[in-house]
């Protein structure tokens, strides 16, 4: 596997196709990463047409890439089809529960990271859109989603045409905790964020954005609590329609 140190997000895709010999590959392969029960509680839905991809793009604040690249992933968490399954072999299924989302979830993200992982090896970029759960429903609607059937994920995919610089990282020490969870101290916090808050080009978003802070930028423009709240009531509605709650 290639060094995951040099991993890259790919935002500009050259126009070369990805052919469906090669993602159906892929997509076979990464399904034999781990799953609740032996279930696969997922789905992928793959976009190609320019016109499906225009219709998700508001979804995703219309972020270029969604109708630039050759191919839009859509990873759902599915407890639809084990379901129907239980139903049509006189079982009775009781996945209509948020515990259930969460289970389907977690296979669908685990899903998502080992086909990425594949379609690294095979020299394709990605980028990994969180944006898949800041506004469910239009996805649910475009993509006619039924009942215990949610968008958590999205992966444009394609050949890349770019080789953006690698972004920074916490050091290991910050994020692994030994035997117990150990708080973080202002003095922690000094020491772990040293080096990110000191990047020349994180300096200069801190400028460019007005702010006093690195942090700032992130609490008061980018992830703010005002857009979070209604960001959450908009998933939890979608959560509700798809009978996960």
């Amino acid at each position: 596997m290639k060094n995951l140190e040099n991993r890259r997000t790919i935002r500009k895709y050259a126009s070369r196709e990805v052919s469906d010999v090669l993602l159906h590959s892929l997509l076979s392969k990464a399904e034999r990463t781990q799953t609740m029960g032996n279930l696969q509680l997922y789905s992928v839905i793959v976009t190609r047409d320019p016109a499906m991809k225009e219709k998700l793009a508001p979804a995703h604040f219309n972020q270029p890439m969604v109708t630039q690249a050759p191919v839009v992933l859509t990873i759902c968490a599915d407890f639809r089809r084990t379901s129907q399954w239980a139903k049509y072999r006189n079982a009775e299924p009781g996945y209509d529960n948020f515990l259930s989302f969460i289970n389907a979830a977690t296979d669908a993200l685990l899903f998502t990271q080992t086909f990425c992982n594949l379609a690294e090896e095979e020299g394709l970029g990605y980028c990994y859109l969180g944006t898949t759960v800041y506004m469910p429903e239009l996805i649910i609607k475009t993509l006619k989603l039924p009942k215990l059937v949610m968008p958590v994920a999205t992966i444009t995919l394609g050949w890349p045409d770019e080789n953006p610089p690698l972004s920074d990282r916490l050091p290991l020490m910050s994020v692994v905790h030994n035997e117990t969870y150990h708080d973080y101290t202002r003095k922690k916090i000094d020491k772990f964020y040293h080096e990110k808050e000191s990047l020349p080009a994180n300096q200069e978003f801190v400028r460019i954005n007005k702010k006093e802070t690195l942090a700032q930028v992130f609490t008061d423009i980018r992830y703010t609590k005002k857009d979070n709240i209604a960001m959450s009531e908009g998933l939890l509605n979608a959560l509700k329609q798809q009978g996960f709650l």
